[in-house]
Parts: C-alpha cells; structure tokens; sequence
C-alpha cells in the first residue's frame, strides 16, 4: 500500500471518530435510553394530559438538566417529536452496575399498572429514583408496602400541550423543590432513610510512598550554614592559587 494510500485511510478514521465523538459524549451526559414497555405504566411528575399512565409502546428517556443532589428526567415518544413528561428524579446508588438498561417498578395489585420507580443506565452506579407528588406517594407507600419519595410542593400534574415551554415553569419549580418520602404507614421519612448513599472511599497512602516522605518539621538552617562554609572554603583555595601562580 503506497503512503498517500495509508494516509487516506487513517485520515478518514479519524474523520469518523470525530464525528461520532460528540454523539457518543451527548449520550453519556443525557442518557438518552429507548425503552419498550410490554404492558401499561404509571409515572409520576408533570405529565401530558390523559397520559399519567403510559400505553404499552417504546419511549424515550433523557436527564434534561443534571445538578448535584437531584436530576430532571423527560419522556418521549419513540420520533422525540413529543414529550409525555417531566420528572423529578434524586440520584440513587447500586452496589453493581450492569451492562443494560434498569427499570425498576413498584409491584401493584392485578389489573392496575405497574408504577415506575427508578431507572438505571448501562454502566452507572448512580440511577434516578423517581419523585412522585406527595397524595399519590402516600398511596403507593400503603399499597406496595415501600417508601416513596414525594415533593410537597405544589405543582401541576398535567399540562394541556406537549411544546417544551409548557414544562419550562415546572422545570424551575423542580430544581427547588424539597424532597422527601413517605413511609407505608403514612409518616414522613428522611431522604436519607430511602436513597442509598455510596460506600465511603478511605485513601491510604502506600507504605514505599510513605518511607519516602522526609518530615516537614526538620529546620533548613543546618544546610544553610553547611553551603556557605563551603562557599568560603572554594573562595580561599582560589584565592590561593591566584596568589601562587602571581609569586
């Protein structure tokens, strides 16, 4: 293969790493994750009207906005051509992370759907626990016999049109809006109680590493006077022999 040919060849490989670099950083920092659901899901947050529960079908999930202590998640049809939610989500921690898509339910009585709970990407340790308005928490606590998370602020359940400024103001409302859960008994629960933190990272410092680190406590003045005596006893000696070869 002649030179121009193998330039050719990595030149266009590298074309293509370029171009499909920034999709694969967009979808690492959405998530953005297409699901099939083979039979009918309850979601909680801002939904579309007439869509509180989600037909059996594909949809798409994608995290909106990303902060510290908690993340906005929007639902789509299969097109993204339509949003059927805004959801409220506070980030949660599993022990082993896996390959594929989690989706995670609340487990309801026969002929009612299954509530969506959480939603783990490939990959992550950290998944988006869902929050649901405060009422409906309350009843699927008592009804699945486990905590749920909620806000107690009061914001809409529905909104009439599926254009992104209609979820806009709840966006708002979301990044700000406490949290908490509710027990199956009806009591209040801490977030701290329901969301599982990870496990404390301890840094040790090897013991080579250790050995090696001189205290930072030892005075330099010692060496200080050490290198000026010497200085001197170079200065003399030349002088002396300046002095010899002059005589």
């Amino acid at each position: 293969m002649k030179l121009s040919k193998v330039l050719t060849v990595f030149g266009s490989l590298a074309l293509l790493g370029a171009a499909m670099a920034p999709a694969a950083r967009a979808s690492e920092w959405n998530k953005k994750t297409t699901v099939t659901f083979s039979g009918p899901v309850e979601i909680p947050g801002v939904h579309l009207t007439g869509f509180a529960v989600l037909p059996a079908g594909t949809y798409v999930f994608k995290i909106l906005d990303s902060q510290s202590d908690r993340h906005i998640v929007q639902i789509f049809n299969k097109e993204e051509t339509q949003i059927f939610a805004t959801i409220l989500a506070i980030p949660n921690y599993r022990l082993k992370a896996t390959d594929k898509t989690v989706m995670t339910f609340r487990e309801r009585s026969a002929g009612e759907p299954e509530a969506l709970r959480a939603w783990f990407y490939p990959g992550a340790n950290f998944g988006e626990e869902f929050v649901y308005p405060k009422a409906r928490a309350i009843e699927l606590a008592k009804a699945t016999n486990t905590p749920v998370l909620y806000t107690s602020r009061d914001i809409p359940v529905e909104v009439a049109t599926a254009d992104v400024g209609a979820y806009q103001p709840m966006v708002v409302e979301f990044q700000r809006a406490p949290v908490m859960a509710s027990a199956p008994t009806g009591e209040e629960m801490q977030l701290a109680q329901v969301v599982t933190q990870p496990p404390a990272m301890v840094e040790t410092v090897p013991a080579q590493q250790t050995a090696a680190v001189l205290p930072g406590t030892a005075s330099l003045t010692p060496a200080i006077g050490l290198a000026g005596l010497l200085f001197l006893a170079a200065g003399f000696g030349l002088w002396s022999v300046r002095k010899r070869i002059a005589a």
